[in-house]
C-alpha cells in the first residue's frame, strides 16, 4: 500500500515522498497503525492521542477524503493510494 507525503511531512519519513506499508490492512485505521511502527514521529503528526485523525490532516484514498467514506475504517485495498494533506490556513 502506498501514503503518499507532502513534503512538509517527508523529514518524518526520511525524506521520502512515498511511503510503502505492508499489505494486509482493509481498513486505514490499520495502515495508520502499520505507518506507526516503521515512523512513529509521522503517526503522531496524523493521529492525535487519543487514536483520532487530528482536524488539520486530510487523508484521502483512492482520491477520496475520508472524512465522507467512513473515517479510519474506510476500506482500502493491495493497490488503494492513500495521500495524506495537512490543511493550509493564513490570513
Amino acid at each position: 500500500m502506498r501514503i503518499v507525503l507532502p513534503e512538509a511531512l517527508r523529514e518524518l519519513a526520511g525524506e521520502r515522498a512515498v511511503v510503502e506499508v505492508a499489505g494486509g490492512r482493509d481498513e486505514v485505521g490499520g495502515v495508520l497503525g502499520a505507518l506507526r511502527a516503521a515512523h512513529p514521529g509521522l503517526y503522531d503528526r496524523l493521529m492525535t492521542e487519543q487514536g483520532a485523525l487530528r482536524p488539520h490532516v486530510n487523508i484521502f484514498v483512492d482520491g477520496e477524503n475520508i472524512r465522507f467514506t467512513g473515517g479510519l475504517e474506510t476500506g482500502v485495498e493491495a493497490a488503494s493510494e492513500i495521500l495524506v494533506l495537512p490543511a493550509i490556513s493564513g490570513g
